[in-house]
């Protein structure tokens, strides 16, 4: 009775029958992770030189290849298996009178998942379907998980990114879209080399921030017991090679930024960074077409792209034009350093934006420039003429010191590329540095550092000269038609992954409890003194039921809430509304809510009003929030913002009344 009990629980549990397979194959003197297995062939190329095999013709050519079982099939004495390599598939065709019965009994008893090599003759079976005739296999690992039948939806996508192993063995258009971004990458390293590039690397650790504005990440050096950066840049340290005489230098690597996670932004990257001496702007465009050209017809065969639905012509010359020009054109009115603050701030507010009392006019016209240009510039566009204020690294401009020697390349409403004049006056760039330490001492944890050796390299001299950025992830993204930065990193990151069950989730459990338990121990919640509410009004006029009803209140669950880029405000939330499609819903919250801590919170939306565009991304309904105002100094007050936030135990998609 205990024997079968144990055997049912055994069979009930796909995982421990693979095990006991395994067990059984070593306890027979088997080895089931096999060592070299010297294959003939890969698939395709067996599907290239019998293209022309006739149906139900058998040859005596033999074949050696080697693969994972797909799929299996068995009909009494015959035995189907689709079998998969890194290049594609093909049948095998088993036979009893061939292998024998002791081989094509083990032959049944492989699971799909199971890598092995075989040995057989090619044929096509009379349905047309080309086929190795098995005469013998090897087992060269044995699968002990099965492999799920599809991954579907949201949650599955999840998965899938978690497990990229998986999702590469299941999903073909995963492998494809990696096999592109190799292609993409090769093709620009081809296409530096061939312009007298040198490709060159820089140290990943550096003991200076500095190249960019970006809140880094810290580890500590023990061997000289210091604090050092992981790079958020390759810039300074590529500007110092041509201080030493390289004319032409670029480097492909990773970059690290620890900041947010949406669909356009990864705090792990990769870039490539190239500099040419004695060149310009004009240059750099050149280049920065040149290459992004050459990697699209690597990747796709054709400057025709398609991107989320939208037609991309990426041949030609590019357009070319300035901050101000794009930003005046799409405003319908002049924005320009020729209006006052005051009208510039207007034109923002006016065109949903806000500004903050620190900006200048340069931070002003470049804000003005991405609540009305950015997401309009569809078709390549090289954007000039950066205000100073937002380019310390890049030179100012001749004739207008206002405005730098900068470019940036946008498509399809995102950047591609920056680049620069680079500035190669030490006492200037000094000043610069002094003014981002300034900018640090205040508070910017994202400002650059003064690096002294960097203006020790300039005090030598650096020839004039171009340089451009290229996020190379960003541009994997529009070659692969992708619609989040997830979909072309192998293994993008993740949060933790919750236990599943058992001692594990009971583990879990007692550490979040011991966790809460010990920081409501370290500090009671700050109380609330509503005598420092201020209440709006009620509203005297009213409305009838059938008015009210129009609206249409749900309760919704967040599957995903991320920071919209470049706004300080926005996040974005993925819903589950109660229907089969997600629900994305722009919300101006981000000062009063992270968006990791929104993450499976049931909260109640309006379902029903019409879709609007914010920065680029289209908002369907509002999440319902309490306000109020609060007394802070005399008779100032200040908003305060409750996200309504209900009962876990109601579905989404219930219906309010």
């Amino acid at each position: 009775m205990a024997d079968e009990t144990t055997k049912q629980v055994i069979e009930d549990d796909p995982i421990e029958v693979r095990k006991a397979k395994r067990a059984a194959l070593i306890e027979a003197g088997e080895n089931p992770y096999g060592h070299a297995f010297h294959y003939t062939h890969h698939l395709t190329d067996l599907d290239e030189k019998y293209a022309s095999l006739e149906d139900g013709v058998s040859t005596e050519d033999e074949v050696d290849v080697a693969g994972r079982i797909m799929a299996k099939r068995v009909q009494g004495k015959i035995a189907f298996f689709e079998l998969r390599d890194a290049t594609g598939d093909i049948q095998l065709f088993c036979r009893i009178n061939a292998l024998g019965e002791e081989v094509f009994a083990a032959m049944k008893d492989l699971d799909v998942g199971d890598w092995i090599g075989v040995h057989g003759t090619m044929m096509r079976t009379k349905r047309g379907q080309l086929s190795v005739a098995v005469t013998g296999y090897e087992l060269l690992s044995k699968s002990l998980r099965p492999l799920p039948e599809k991954f579907h939806g949201l949650a599955d996508k999840e998965t899938r990114y978690r497990q990229r192993y998986v999702d590469l063995v299941m999903n073909p258009e995963v492998k494809s879209t990696f096999e592109k971004r190799f292609k993409i990458v090769a093709a620009i390293r081809r296409y530096m080399e061939q312009q007298g590039f040198y490709e060159v690397e820089t140290p990943f650790l550096h003991p200076i921030l500095g190249g960019a504005n970006a809140k880094p990440f810290v580890t500590h050096f023990n061997a000289l017991d210091r604090d050092y950066f992981l790079r958020i840049a390759t810039e300074l340290p590529l500007k110092r090679l041509l201080v030493g005489g390289f004319e032409k230098v670029f480097e492909i690597g990773r970059q690290f930024r620890n900041e947010g996670m949406d669909p356009y932004h990864n705090p792990e990257f990769t870039t490539m960074e190239a500099y040419q001496a004695f060149s310009d702007l004009d240059g750099m465009m050149e280049l920065t077409q040149g290459f992004i050209q050459a990697a699209a017809m690597e990747a796709c065969g054709t400057l025709q792209v398609t991107y989320q639905g939208t037609e991309i012509d990426l041949s030609g010359e590019w357009r070319r034009a300035t901050m101000m020009e794009l930003a005046s054109e799409h405003a319908g009115e002049e924005v320009s350093f020729d209006r006052t603050r005051e009208e510039l701030v207007a034109i923002l507010e006016k065109n949903g934006g806000h500004a903050e009392d620190a900006w200048g006019k340069g931070k002003l016209i470049s804000e003005i420039f991405e609540a009305v240009a950015e997401e309009k510039l569809v078709q390549p566009t090289f954007v000039c003429d950066h205000p100073l204020e937002i380019s310390p690294l890049a030179k100012k401009k001749a004739d207008n010191p206002e405005l730098t020697e900068r470019f940036e390349l946008f498509i399809c409403g995102h950047e591609y590329a920056n680049a620069f004049n680079e500035l190669n006056d030490p006492v200037d760039q000094a000043e610069r540095f002094r003014a981002q330490v300034e900018a640090k001492d205040m508070g910017d944890d994202e400002a650059m550092g003064y690096d002294a050796d960097y203006i020790r390299a300039l005090e030598y001299g650096m020839p004039p000269a171009g340089g451009v950025g290229v996020g190379i992830d960003r541009l994997t993204m529009l070659l692969t038609d992708s619609a989040t930065i997830r979909d072309v990193l192998l293994f993008p990151h993740m949060k933790d992954e919750a236990p599943a069950s058992g001692k594990a989730a009971a583990a879990a459990a007692a550490a979040r409890a011991a966790k809460a338990e010990a920081a409501e121990a370290a500090s009671e919640p700050e109380p609330i003194d509503f005598s420092k509410v201020v209440i709006e009004p009620l509203f005297e006029e009213q409305v009838d039921f059938d008015t009210f009803s129009k609206s249409d209140f749900r309760a919704v669950k967040v599957k995903e809430c991320v920071a919209v880029p470049k706004s300080k405000k926005l996040l974005q939330f993925t819903l589950d509304d109660g229907t089969d499609a997600e629900r994305i819903i722009l919300s101006g919250i981000h000062a009063y809510y992270e968006p990791e801590e929104l993450v499976g919170k049931t909260l109640v939306a309006i379902v029903n009003l019409p879709p609007r565009k914010m920065m680029g991304v289209e908002s369907c309904g509002m999440l319902l929030s309490a306000v109020h105002e609060e007394k802070v100094e005399g008779d100032a007050t200040e908003e305060r913002l409750n996200l309504l936030m209900v009962s876990d135990r109601i579905p989404a998609g219930a219906k309010l009344y």
